[in-house]
């Protein structure tokens, strides 16, 4: 597939353009005037990674500097309305000091160019609406840039939002309280790699993909694929997984040690590159899925695989997305060692013929991977095929060829962008529910329920063989009545995957899309616990606030 939505633009700079495109209702006009007059924004012309406009979500109305004053952090009144908390954010105005301070810190990597905080400001793979934009926006070059940034914005009490490939679908990025954006994507190194201790360690900005393309001459690979685009620190961040988690696990258990920048701009390292150890608290696994509210990563060692020796992709229809559901946990029960399981809606596959041009028969389909040596691989797809005809499957194909895995494969890596050849013009909200492998089928039946009977547009993808199922609502951004029809699915599968003992997102992380669900998920206790430990380790909450932790968690 060409990622032709990952495509360069130019950042605007000139002062002209700049003046022109700032709203007059900043309350900070004259500020950045002066800052421009004395040449404290720099100006970059660094090409970055902009989304196919189709696939941009809604960001939100006014980017107004002045908002309703800052939701009280410990509001009791708001405990038992958690489910219909909605973040808000009030502005705070970067003082000249604080300019100056990163302005010596960053030198050119700086930029407080309207349509380059715009972009960085809004959501790019979400329908969460932005609030706020931040004031500037920072490339450091290393840890110890990052180190005196950080720091400085502690002094300041200024908030930090941590910025990766920004491909996060639940707000992660947004920043409510405006402030400084820290952009990671000059930090894409790779510092070492220990072939025989199958390890290796990267900066953050640097793309799964990327890395993969380095690391296949050694035969090996880095072995979680979440969306094209992210990078190794947001995919830490956010705790993603992507298709390969049935087989290799999740970013929990890919990540042997991390060092990140905490919020007075200490440098804290989490561990040593033995593969177990039991030596004091697990700080890595506190930082992974923290979503950058502790601390920003800057470096991490990663465990890596020895690319399978061979491989098997085997395709089957079913007459029900149920029938597909009981094979993909059947296969699972059976032992099977599995690679990947992925499940499609006959919704779906539709989109997919109308994309591409082809004539799959629209059916509830399941995709499976099978690698190992080329005996073994073969003997998994004989005992899945088995599996399949004894639920009422049909139409059972497999691949060995390169060329033809690939084909068959490309029904799920082209899946999402697939989806809006069915509606062009309209935005996706995407769910991420996840729940105990035997609740599965139930949980995509009783949905599939919901889907079919709502007016919109709707399939589904499901990480069949971890109990993890997404759906795409395709809804017009225009039209209100479209958007609380699909927040209202949404709340429906979250709702009916935690009544399951399931969670409300497998994948995506919580951002603020998510935060509202937290207290039925874990309790009152855990967020405490939380917050406690936030505010710990960041007294002046400057560290992405109004993420994870609902604001009426008290102490």
């Amino acid at each position: 597939m060409a990622f032709s939505s990952w495509c360069s633009r130019l950042r605007s700079s000139s002062k002209t353009i700049y003046a022109r495109c700032r709203p007059s209702h900043f309350s900070h006009h004259e500020f950045q005037t002066s800052l421009i007059s004395h040449g404290l924004i720099a100006r970059r012309t660094r090409p970055f990674q902009w989304l196919s406009a189709y696939f941009v979500a809604a960001a939100g109305a006014t980017l107004a500097s002045q908002f309703d004053p800052v939701p009280s952090f410990c509001d009791a009144t708001e405990i038992h309305e958690a489910n219909e908390f909605i973040v808000k954010g009030s502005h705070k105005n970067v003082p000249f000091e604080l300019i100056n301070e990163l302005k010596a810190i960053c030198g050119d990597n700086l930029t407080m160019d309207f349509d380059e905080r715009s972009f960085h400001g809004k959501p790019q793979n979400s329908f969460h609406k932005a609030v706020n934009i931040p004031d500037v926006v920072v490339f450091p070059r290393s840890e110890e840039e990052v180190s005196l940034i950080v720091k400085s914005c502690d002094k300041h009490k200024i908030p930090i939002v941590p910025y990766g490939g920004a491909t996060s679908l639940e707000g992660h990025t947004l920043a409510p309280f405006g402030g400084v954006c820290i952009d990671m994507s000059e930090m894409k190194g790779i510092k070492a790699l220990h072939v025989e201790d199958m390890d290796v360690v990267v900066e953050p900005g640097i793309g799964w993909m990327e890395l993969n393309e380095y690391l296949e001459p050694y035969g090996l690979f880095f072995p979680l694929d979440p969306g094209p685009g992210a990078t190794i620190g947001g995919m830490c961040a956010a705790r993603c997984s992507g298709s390969l988690a049935v087989r290799y696990g999740t970013m929990r258990d890919n990540v042997i040690n991390l060092k990140a920048v905490l919020a007075n701009g200490d440098i804290v390292k989490t561990g040593s590159r033995a593969r177990k150890s039991a030596a004091g608290y697990d700080l890595t696994r506190l930082l992974i899925g923290s979503e950058g509210t502790p601390g920003v990563i800057t470096e991490i060692t990663l465990r890596l695989q020895k690319i399978p020796q061979y491989s098997v992709v085997a395709r089957c229809n079913f007459p029900t997305i149920k029938d597909a559901a009981d094979v993909a946990i059947a296969s699972m029960l059976s032992g099977i060692q599995v690679s990947r399981v992925e499940l499609l809606d006959e919704v779906q596959v539709r989109a997919i013929n109308i994309a591409n041009g082809k004539n799959f028969p629209e059916a509830p389909t399941l995709l499976f991977e099978f690698i190992g040596t080329e005996a073994y691989s073969r003997e998994q797809t004989v005992l899945v095929q088995k599996i399949v005809a004894d639920h009422n499957g049909s139409d059972f194909v497999f691949a060995e060829e390169p060329e033809a895995k690939k084909e068959l494969w490309k029904i799920r890596k082209e899946a999402l962008w697939a989806c809006f050849a069915m509606a062009p013009n309209y935005e996706a909200v995407l769910t991420d529910v996840c729940v105990p492998l035997s609740c599965l089928a139930e949980l995509i039946s009783r949905s599939k329920e919901e889907l079919d009977a709502s007016p919109l547009v709707c399939t589904v993808i499901a990480h069949a063989g971890d109990g993890n199922f997404h759906t795409v609502i395709l809804f017009d951004p225009n039209d209100e009545d479209h958007r609380r029809e699909a927040e209202r699915l949404n709340k429906f599968m979250v709702l009916t995957a935690l009544s399951m003992g399931g969670t409300c997102t497998g994948e995506h992380g919580v951002g603020t899309g998510k935060m509202k669900y937290l207290e039925e998920e874990l309790g009152l206790e855990a967020l405490k616990t939380m917050k406690r430990i936030k505010t710990a380790l960041d007294p002046n909450d400057i560290m992405n606030p109004g993420k994870i932790i609902p604001p009426h968690v008290c102490l």
